[in-house]
């Protein structure tokens, strides 16, 4: 009797599991669903009550409708794509590299140099835009990837969660071992850091291209060409110059989406590892 109740409640207990876990699917879910749905729809038919939930026929049309008042869209695509995989692959490494000079090498001032390092994450981005802004005009970098591409050599997050990682996950002991081995510092770096951090570095890089991707308000300020624009900023001068074209304003954002999904669904698991292999290497 005793363990009936206990499959009974155990049967129980997994289906208000699952039933949250797909309340939390749904919820995640719909809004990409609607999203792509309503981009095959005119603005007509977005504005009904109540918008439609299944697939229209004006999907060619509103791409149309999109390509002729933002005709650099896809030129904006691509550049979106430069400043998140430039600015991704440059984060990755220099804050893995000044990760790992921060858990495993003794200098003058070490600890002082990270809380100043720490304490620049308190400043919101926002606040720094004008002096920003100055500073790469006087040096000739507006309407180019340089203001999006050099500043991430000193990613601050991204040298915190590296170091917390190489100090917790990786044993110094391989580090003394490929000395006596006659491995240089670099090499070090390159053969044993770099490989035993790719938990921790793939997560950093698929956050890294998330917000570069989407990065708007610095392209925003910088760019005055328009074969320059990101696709937040050539999205949203779409919606000023002729009116708001809901179809067409979806369809682009719908294209926009696709690459960022596919990055965070196949690079979940690595995102997952970077979280919990620290956790799990110091217990």
């Amino acid at each position: 009797m005793v363990n009936s109740s206990i499959a009974q409640w155990t049967i129980l207990r997994r289906a208000v599991v699952y039933a949250l876990l797909c309340c939390a699917g749904v919820a995640t879910i719909g809004p990409f669903y609607w999203e792509f749905m309503l981009a095959s729809h005119t603005t007509a038919e977005i504005s009904n009550t109540p918008p439609p939930v299944w697939l229209g026929h004006a999907l060619q049309q509103n791409y149309q409708t999109l390509l002729e008042y933002a005709p650099y869209f896809w030129r904006s695509m691509l550049n979106s794509g430069v400043i998140g995989v430039g600015s991704t692959l440059v984060t990755v490494f220099f804050s893995a590299l000044s990760g790992y000079a921060f858990a495993r090498h003794s200098f003058p001032a070490k600890e002082k140099l990270f809380w100043v390092l720490l304490m620049t994450m308190l400043i919101p981005g926002q606040l720094g835009l004008i002096p920003w802004y100055i500073e790469m005009t006087h040096l000739g970098w507006t309407n180019s990837f340089l203001p999006f591409l050099v500043p991430a050599i000193g990613n601050a997050f991204g040298t915190f969660w590296m170091r917390q990682y190489i100090a917790s996950a990786i044993p110094a002991e391989l580090f003394d071992a490929a000395r006596i081995d006659g491995c240089n510092e670099f090499g070090i770096f390159w053969r044993i850091v770099l490989p035993l951090a790719a938990p921790a570095a793939g997560a950093l890089a698929i956050t890294s291209f998330i917000g570069g991707w989407n990065a708007f308000l610095g392209p925003l300020t910088l760019m005055t060409d328009p074969n320059m624009y990101t696709y937040p900023v050539a999205l949203a001068n779409l919606q000023g110059v002729h009116g708001t074209d809901t179809g067409a304003l979806l369809v682009g954002s719908s294209i926009a989406t696709l690459p960022m999904l596919l990055v965070t669904i196949f690079g979940s698991r690595r995102i997952i590892d970077g979280l919990t292999a620290g956790a799990l290497s110091g217990q």
